[in-house]
């Protein structure tokens, strides 16, 4: 009987890191299969640039004020339900944008946004309730299963939309069907899920957690990790493009950092989980960017610029990973892990939201690119000091 039970948990255990992987692979293509193809979108609805570049803002803005809702979401249901109807509210809204409808688009966009956010911030919770002696591993497996999808769907969208003739509608609506599987498993697994403690069921003040130096540190890395990650997603090919390169050997580079990241999104949170002060990993990972934006600075040719972009890319691989690490690391229970997680979710992404915008006025005021990396090297070395910060060995509400 006791082998048939140890037999039976490793079989539900094995199901859940799927179900993970799979809400992990639904993270990202709905929003980084738009952008390649927002000039077709922008063409076949005949709207504004200025409308175009709301669009690919409007998830960013919905994780920012989705990120706080969500915890009171699993407080009331469970971590399962809460990311079933994350999954379910981004498979409507997927559906819904794929449609010939500016409304219906941007309703979508919005739905899409509140969807990917009630998983972004309650997969950490539930990685810290069911694997607290692996949350670096388990942080590890779903940010590069993530990032390996998010790369996947900026490749494929343009010969979906183009070369396999599907039109910019089916493009974006073929991403329902990883929704669908993941929604079919993650149903299987939540009825094989084991009952949970009653302290589980704990949820920590807000206000103490807003009081915490420890959950503001977090916080401000998580936020201005978020900025500098979309705004090189943003620009990095535009300043390619005023360094010499063509534009599809820029749009290549940028591919190019997502997957040169996957190592270091992997490793960097399994390292981070062994390790009781992750101060060195925030070093390293941090002296990395500096190098890579620096060398960026000097309008480098080839070998020059691929050795930037690869820097840079391990930066941002290790730094997202990290954050999220930290928000089981940095907790005691799953509750409190879904609360920082909402905490510092919905600063960064609102944090994220503008600094494309803002990266961009810079250029605009000085029609040059080096003023704007000048900037992005601050924040930089400003996200370095926070990450220091939030790398300690402490806990968020530990007195």
């Amino acid at each position: 009987m006791e082998r048939d039970s140890l037999l039976t948990k490793k079989h539900y255990t094995f199901l859940f890191i799927i179900g993970i992987i799979l809400l992990a692979f639904n993270l990202r293509p709905a929003i980084t299969s738009v952008g390649p193809i927002i000039g077709i979108i922008r063409e076949d609805l005949s709207i504004s640039n200025w409308s175009a570049g709301f669009l690919t803002s409007l998830p960013l803005i919905a994780f920012a004020f989705m990120s706080p809702i969500a915890p009171r979401i699993a407080n009331r249901t469970s971590n399962e339900k809460a990311l079933l109807y994350g999954l379910i509210t981004l498979l409507i809204g997927i559906c819904i944008r794929s449609t010939a409808s500016i409304t219906l688009l941007f309703v979508g966009t919005v739905l899409i946004g509140v969807g990917i956010a009630i998983i972004n911030v309650i997969l950490p919770s539930l990685i810290k309730s069911n694997f607290p002696g692996k949350i670096g591993l388990m942080t590890g497996v779903y940010t590069t299963s993530m990032s390996i999808f998010a790369a996947l769907a900026s490749g494929l969208s343009v010969p979906l939309t183009t070369t396999a003739g599907l039109g910019w509608n089916w493009s974006l609506a073929s991403w329902s069907i990883l929704t669908i599987i993941g929604i079919i498993i993650w149903l299987f697994t939540m009825n094989k899920a084991p009952l949970k403690e009653d302290s589980e069921l704990y949820e920590p003040s807000t206000v103490q957690l807003l009081r915490s130096p420890v959950a503001w540190q977090v916080t401000c890395f998580m936020g201005l990790q978020s900025f500098l990650f979309y705004v090189t997603i943003s620009w990095l090919a535009e300043i390619l493009i005023s360094n010499g390169f063509s534009g599809s050997v820029a749009g290549w580079y940028v591919a190019y950092m997502q997957f040169i990241s996957l190592p270091a999104t992997f490793f960097t949170p399994v390292i981070a989980g062994k390790l009781k002060n992750q101060q060195p990993v925030v070093a390293v990972f941090g002296l990395s960017g500096l190098i890579g934006y620096s060398i960026l600075y000097f309008e480098p040719g080839v070998i020059g610029s691929t050795i930037a972009i690869t820097f840079i890319g391990i930066m941002l691989g290790a730094s997202i990973s990290l954050a999220l690490a930290l928000l089981g690391l940095r907790t005691s229970n799953a509750r409190q892990a879904a609360e920082l997680s909402g905490m510092s979710q919905s600063f960064g992404y609102l944090l994220a939201s503008v600094g494309p915008i803002v990266i961009g006025l810079i250029f605009d005021i000085t029609n040059h690119w080096q003023p704007s990396i000048i900037t992005i090297l601050f924040v930089t070395l400003v996200m370095i000091g926070f990450g220091l910060g939030a790398s300690r060995n402490k806990k968020v509400l530990q007195s």
